[in-house]
């Protein structure tokens, strides 16, 4: 029989009338956050560009950090000697671990897949590296991380079907071997949901993962090359499959509105590089869309990129924060960086406030035509 993890449970709090939302509560080993919740991607124990200590202040519960890159560089054993992922990054609330098997998908061409584990040539050194379920799950386990995830076999779409087929029930093999694996009985473990764009598939997926059991469920394979509206299709027919009592997580994605979209839908919990991988390319998140800041009409603004916003950038004029990207001066993609991180963050805390106050699709609405200026809104 599986046993829940020890210290970790998952609340509702309210539910939106209109939509599907739900504002929850996760409680963790190391704290709680609120759902939904944006989880920013410290890939290898650092969220790129923002002092640990700042991502408090910027309305952060909980960060991503990942398996693979962490196993390869300093090595899982070195975290565990130095105290764990939270001692060695220094952060002190909830971490979630990503298992490997985005990286599995994305490193395709430098190795392969058999039952028994993927097979591939390190991206640094180009040394042998296996991952099998069993030993992703000792990796974070090693790390200490408060929830892991299972290792799942992700293909690009489109693609054949028997192809989807195979990785789907592949995916499945592996998260029972995943969470049959010794692990830290407080480490929480969620399942990940494949079948690509398919319904039937999906579905199976859902149910084998369920029967299972695990303590939240993710929905993977999705942002890998198919359109937004074709995301959204897939959420429809999938999270209705998923349990009510356990956190939903939409892995890798995404832009703001795909959050919002996915959030009507149902789902709890993301994450993605957006946010500071567009900070360090000089775009800015704002209620009005986004930002280029390498654009010359923004020489001579004068103004915040949101006066309202608590952010280090917000204390400057957009002017000056062209100036930084313009000068290659390093504090531009920090200050843009942490700013979009808040945007991220203070958008989910907006939105679980109008969860409770049952307006979410007001709310979803008078977002998507800020950022889409006049266009309709897609979520009526």
């Amino acid at each position: 029989m599986i046993i829940p993890a020890q210290n970790f449970s998952f609340a509702l709090q309210s539910q939106d009338g209109q939509t599907h939302a739900r504002h929850g509560r996760v409680v963790t080993r190391a704290g709680a956050f609120e759902t939904p919740a944006f989880m920013p991607v410290g890939t290898i124990g650092t969220v790129k560009g923002i002092v640990v200590d700042r991502l408090r202040d910027l309305g952060v519960e909980i960060v991503l950090s990942n398996t693979y890159h962490l196993a390869l560089r300093p090595g899982a054993e070195v975290v565990a000697e130095l105290g764990g992922l939270h001692k060695f990054m220094g952060w002190n609330g909830p971490i979630l671990t990503d298992s490997g098997g985005f990286q599995v998908f994305s490193l395709a061409q430098m190795g392969k897949i058999s039952e028994q584990q993927a097979t591939f040539r390190s991206h640094i050194d180009g040394s042998l590296v296996e991952l099998s379920p069993e030993r992703a799950m000792e990796i974070q386990r090693l790390l200490g991380s408060d929830i892991a995830m299972v290792l799942d076999h992700v293909v690009a779409l489109p693609n054949e079907q028997e192809v989807i087929r195979d990785a789907m029930q592949r995916s499945l093999r592996w998260a029972r071997r995943s969470r049959n694996a010794a692990r830290d009985p407080s480490q929480a473990v969620f399942g990940i949901v494949q079948g690509g764009l398919d319904e039937a598939l999906r579905l199976e997926s859902c149910a084998g993962l369920v029967e299972i059991g695990f303590d939240g469920y993710s929905i993977g394979g999705l942002s890998v090359g198919e359109s937004p509206d074709e995301m959204y299709r897939v959420l429809d027919f999938t999270v209705p499959a998923l349990p009510v009592d356990c956190p939903r997580y939409l892995m890798g994605v995404g832009r703001p509105q795909d959050l919002l979209e996915a959030i009507a839908r149902g789902v709890d919990m993301f994450d993605c590089v957006i946010p500071t991988r567009n900070g360090r390319n000089a775009q800015a998140f704002t209620d009005s869309g986004p930002v280029r800041l390498r654009n010359r009409k923004h020489e001579r603004d004068t103004r915040p990129l949101d006066e309202n916003c608590p952010c280090p950038a917000c204390q400057h004029s957009v002017g000056y924060l062209r100036h930084l990207f313009q000068a290659n001066e390093m504090l531009g993609p920090i200050l843009l960086s942490a700013h979009n991180v808040c945007y991220y963050e203070r958008l989910l805390s907006a939105a679980r406030a109008a969860i409770d106050a049952g307006r979410f699709h007001e709310f979803s609405r008078e977002k998507l035509l800020g950022w889409q200026g006049q266009a309709i809104a897609k979520l009526d």
